[in-house]
């Protein structure tokens, strides 16, 4: 049976010297593979002391990475140390309004405008019929 870890404890292996990742409710030591990972070891250190396993995914890694990752293999990871994902949702905003007009009198001139143009539309061919006969 293999070892389980807390997040507490996984996060404490967060350095160039000590680095332990979280992917897929397991845990890895990939300390040895810092130097040879392809992507630098930035990316491997920005990763620890959360669950990668979204960063990992996100890549696209090969089947042989993923064969690699038994030989850091250190143990399972105790899900209920790792917070619950919470869904971004965008603060509300109040409707911007750029030129401060409120919306009763634009409600209206997008009703009367276009009767005005029709009214006068009107009289010009009533005006002009008029005169040419």
């Amino acid at each position: 049976m293999s070892k389980v870890y807390t997040l507490e404890e996984v996060a404490k292996h967060n350095t160039k010297d000590d680095c332990w990742l979280i992917i897929g409710g397991k845990v890895y030591n990939v300390t040895k593979f810092l130097e040879d990972h392809p992507g630098g070891d930035d990316v491997l250190l920005s990763s620890t002391a959360k669950d990668a396993t979204d960063d990992f995914e996100d890549v696209g890694h090969s089947s042989t990475a993923r064969a690699m990752m038994h030989e850091y293999y250190l143990g399972d990871i105790d899900s209920s140390t790792i917070p619950a994902r919470t869904k971004y949702v965008p603060p509300k905003q109040p409707h911007y309004n750029q030129d401060k007009t409120s919306e009763f009198i634009i409600k209206i001139l997008q009703f009367l405008v276009p009767l005005a143009i029709l009214g006068l539309a009107v009289a010009v061919r009533i005006y002009t019929k008029s005169e040419s006969a």
